[in-house]
């Protein structure tokens, strides 16, 4: 909105006497996101709600836990950290409130890989397994052995939940010559309710049975054998691919953990984890 406040402070930011609306529409996709001030100001908007989930002060001094693709993870870490350290401390408002926040530090993990924290039984049970991260716009591969990451299996397809949702929302317009929004598709790949007829649902549910397909497709291509290899699915598309999957698939062994916050959670727990073992020792 540049140096106009907008109609609304819901989900506003102001930083350096600039002003954004936060959580309105899908940011294209970037493979690098230092490129721009986008995910930093995400960042920036996400401390503060944090802060005021937790009661903490406003003037605050805070650690960031943040993921990384599997597959760019050590070409990219020194950069993103340097993006998230930059300019301390930082002033801005969020939603009227005036925020400082100093960042201490930046620890990155491996995004997925670190999601198993939160069920770590999951490494206990099985000698092998794949990890499936399925996002917005890729999908990211890993096989563990022996509750070791095996990093020269990384494999990050770019066939993520946006790629559904578009073929969704092409297919239904072709059928039925209606446009969908972004929320409408995912509330019904989620099974969730909305005011749209049976003839659309269904269209719905045939592609998220395609894009099912195609991924699981697309993994073996890659080298994952999904009848041998028990696979953990997690991520925000995680819980789309478990309602479509079936018995015709032949996957050896399914398990999913579809919360789309499983990964901050799991770099959370990685955080506090590391942040333990530097002060013992």
């Amino acid at each position: 909105y540049g140096s106009h406040e907008p109609y609304t402070r819901q989900s506003v930011l102001e930083v350096d006497g600039q002003f954004y609306v936060c959580g309105t529409g899908r940011q294209p996709v970037r493979c690098d996101k230092t490129e721009n001030d986008t995910y930093y100001l995400l960042t920036l908007a996400a401390l503060a709600q944090e802060i005021k989930m937790r009661g903490a002060p406003n003037e605050s001094s805070v650690k960031i836990a943040a993921g990384l693709p599997l597959t760019s993870f050590g070409r990219d870490k020194p950069k993103f950290r340097q993006y998230l350290l930059r300019s301390q401390p930082v002033l801005f408002r969020f939603e009227g409130t005036e925020y400082k926040i100093a960042v201490e530090d930046v620890a990155l993990f491996p995004q997925g890989y670190a999601a198993l924290l939160t069920d770590p039984d999951l490494l206990l049970d099985e000698p092998s397994l794949l990890l499936m991260d399925i996002g917005g716009w890729t999908v990211d591969l890993m096989r563990i052995d022996n509750a070791r990451p095996v990093a020269e299996t990384a494999h990050s397809l770019e066939f993520g939940m946006i790629r559904c949702i578009d073929a969704v929302r092409e297919q239904v317009r072709r059928e039925t010559g209606l446009s969908l929004t972004d929320a409408q598709i995912e509330q019904m790949l989620a099974g969730g309710p909305c005011a749209l007829g049976d003839s659309v649902r269904e269209i719905v549910r045939q592609q998220g049975r395609a894009y099912t397909e195609r991924l699981f497709a697309l993994v073996t291509e890659a080298g994952f054998d999904l009848r041998a290899l028990p696979t953990v699915m997690l991520g925000g598309g995680a819980g789309i691919v478990q309602r479509h999957v079936g018995p015709k698939d032949g996957l050896c062994r399914a398990m999913f953990l579809p919360d789309d916050k499983v990964n901050a959670v799991g770099f959370e727990r990685a955080l506090a984890q590391l942040s333990g073992r530097v002060s013992e020792g």
